[in-house]
C-alpha cells in the first residue's frame, strides 16, 4: 500500500460478498484498504462484468457441455451453488482522479490474477519491480533483467523484463525485419509455467545505405516484457506443493549490426527465480446443524 500511495495510487476492492464476510476476511489478513460490499451486485452490473455462467449452471441448461465448459473456465471446477449468483468476472480497473476508467485488465481463467507489479509495468512504470536486477554486458549492449515480483502464488500472472541499452551505433532487428535474426526471448518449457505472447515496444526504421534497404530496428534503449502465468489448476497446485520456489529459464537471441558490419547471431542464457507464495483461501462456511 505504501508503494502504491507513493506512486499517487489508491486501492479498493468491490465484491458481492456481505459486509460481515469482508470485515472478517480483512481482519484475519490485516487488510487496511477499503473492501466494498456491492449488495445485489448493482455496481457489478453497471460495469457490465456480471458473470452469467453461475445462472446457466443452475438453470435448465446445466448439463450442456458448452455451459459446463464456461463454468469450469469462469466460475469453478468443483461446481456451483446459489450463493455464487452475482459474482463478477475478476479484473482490475485503473481510474483517474475524476473517476474515469483509463485502463482495464481482465483474466481468461477465474484462478488467474495479475500481480500489482505486473500491472504497473504494463502501465509503463519502470520502478514497479520490487526485486533486485541482474546486469549482463555483451559486445553489443547492456542488459538489466528482473522479474516483476519476488514471489508468486499459483494462478499469478507475472512478467520478466529486459531493459536493453545498445552500445553506440549498434542496432538489433525488430519484428518485421526480413533476412535477419529478430531479437527474441525463448522460455524453456516448464510444466507449471505458461508463456504468453511477447510484447514488443515500437521500433524505428533504419536505412542501411550499402544495401539500399530499410528495416525495423531497435537502436535506442528499449524494454522487452514477457508475461507468464504460474498455472493455478488443481494439478499444478499439487505439483508445486512442498516447493519453496520456481525458476524460469530462457535465452535471449539476437543479431546486432553497426553502420558497416553485421555480427554473428548471439544467444544469452537467462534465469529468474521466484518464491512460491500460498493461496489465500477463505475457510468454508460453518455447516448448520
Amino acid at each position: 500500500m505504501k508503494e502504491l500511495r507513493d506512486k499517487g495510487l489508491g486501492l479498493a476492492t468491490i465484491s458481492y460478498d456481505p459486509v460481515e464476510i469482508l470485515a472478517g476476511f480483512s481482519k484475519e489478513h490485516g487488510i487496511t484498504f477499503p473492501m466494498l460490499s456491492d449488495v445485489g451486485s448493482a455496481t457489478i452490473k453497471k460495469y457490465g462484468i456480471l458473470n452469467p455462467a453461475v445462472e446457466w449452471a443452475l438453470g435448465p441448461d446445466k448439463d450442456d457441455p458448452a455451459v459446463q465448459a464456461e463454468v469450469q473456465k469462469y466460475v469453478s471446477v468443483v461446481g456451483t451453488r446459489p450463493a455464487m449468483l452475482g459474482i463478477p468476472f475478476p479484473g482490475t480497473f485503473i481510474l483517474d482522479p475524476q473517476g474515469r476508467v483509463k485502463q482495464r485488465f481482465f483474466e481468461d481463467f477465474y484462478r488467474e490474477r495479475n500481480t500489482v507489479s505486473s500491472l504497473l509495468i504494463k502501465l509503463g512504470d519502470k520502478t514497479a519491480a520490487p526485486v533486485a536486477a541482474t546486469k549482463i554486458s555483451t559486445a553489443h549492449f547492456n542488459i538489466t533483467t528482473y522479474s516483476s515480483d519476488a514471489g508468486v502464488a499459483p494462478g499469478g500472472r507475472f512478467s520478466v523484463e529486459l531493459d536493453v541499452e545498445p552500445r553506440s551505433k549498434i542496432h538489433v532487428y525488430a519484428p518485421g525485419a526480413k533476412g535477419y535474426r529478430v531479437i527474441s526471448l525463448s522460455i524453456e518449457p516448464h510444466p507449471q509455467v505458461r508463456v504468453l505472447p511477447m510484447r514488443y515496444p515500437d521500433s524505428e526504421i533504419y536505412f542501411f545505405e550499402p544495401l539500399n534497404e530499410r528495416v525495423p530496428v531497435f537502436q535506442k534503449p528499449f524494454r522487452l516484457v514477457q508475461e507468464l502465468v504460474l498455472e493455478g489448476t488443481a494439478q499444478a497446485q499439487a505439483a508445486l506443493r512442498g516447493k519453496d520456489n520456481v525458476t524460469v529459464k530462457g535465452t535471449l537471441e539476437y543479431q546486432a549490426c553497426d553502420d558497416k558490419t553485421c555480427f554473428n547471431p548471439v544467444s544469452v542464457p537467462l534465469s529468474w527465480t521466484l518464491a512460491l507464495r500460498p493461496l489465500l483461501v477463505p475457510p468454508p462456511s460453518p455447516q448448520k446443524q
